[in-house]
């Protein structure tokens, strides 16, 4: 299974954030799953590549044609898919993913999750979705999913597909009862 990673180029300030980055990939390397992630060698990117790399996964890197995201390729990439743009970049992670997962991240970390959120309510996607929930980084957003919801801009049904969890455990079986 290719599972599409979002997460930060940075390391935030919690080392939790690494750890849970190097678990995931651990799990992914192990269960001969392959990583598809935003082709950086720092923060919680190089993590999680790192950890499916050391455990013997294979790992896409998705990189645009931008400068200060070029200069952060990893090197030790199994293989390396280059873009013209951002949105040529997440359009193609779409298209290679089987599952969707997001690590805690920035501004584009969201940006990539939500556009997943939108074409899977759409019925564009119909994968797993899961974000992993390290710390209860995003319970504020599974509290802004809950007011959509409420309020009556989404149905629940959009959100069916999608796990909010840090066990690893629950995220494999989430992942395997889903294929």
């Amino acid at each position: 299974m290719n599972i599409a990673v979002y997460c930060g180029s940075s390391a935030g300030n919690n080392e939790k954030y690494i750890e849970a980055a190097k678990q995931l990939g651990k799990w992914i390397g192990e269960s001969g799953n392959t990583l598809v992630y935003g082709g950086a060698n720092k923060g919680l990117m190089g993590a999680v590549a790192d950890s499916a790399l050391d455990n013997g996964g294979k790992v896409i890197g998705v990189l645009p044609d931008v400068p200060l995201i070029q200069a952060r390729k990893h090197t030790g990439l199994t293989e390396c898919i280059n873009t013209s743009s951002m949105a040529e970049r997440k359009s193609k992670m779409i298209e290679l993913a089987d599952a969707f997962i997001a690590l805690p991240g920035g501004i584009g970390t969201l940006d990539e999750i939500t556009e997943v959120l939108s074409l899977s309510s759409l019925d564009v996607v119909s994968d797993s979705i899961i974000l992993f929930n390290t710390e209860g980084y995003y319970e504020p957003f599974r509290t802004v999913i809950r007011n959509i919801v409420e309020i009556g801009f989404g149905r629940s049904e959009y959100f069916d597909g999608v796990l909010f969890s840090d066990d690893i455990e629950e995220i494999a079986f989430f992942l395997n009862s889903r294929k």
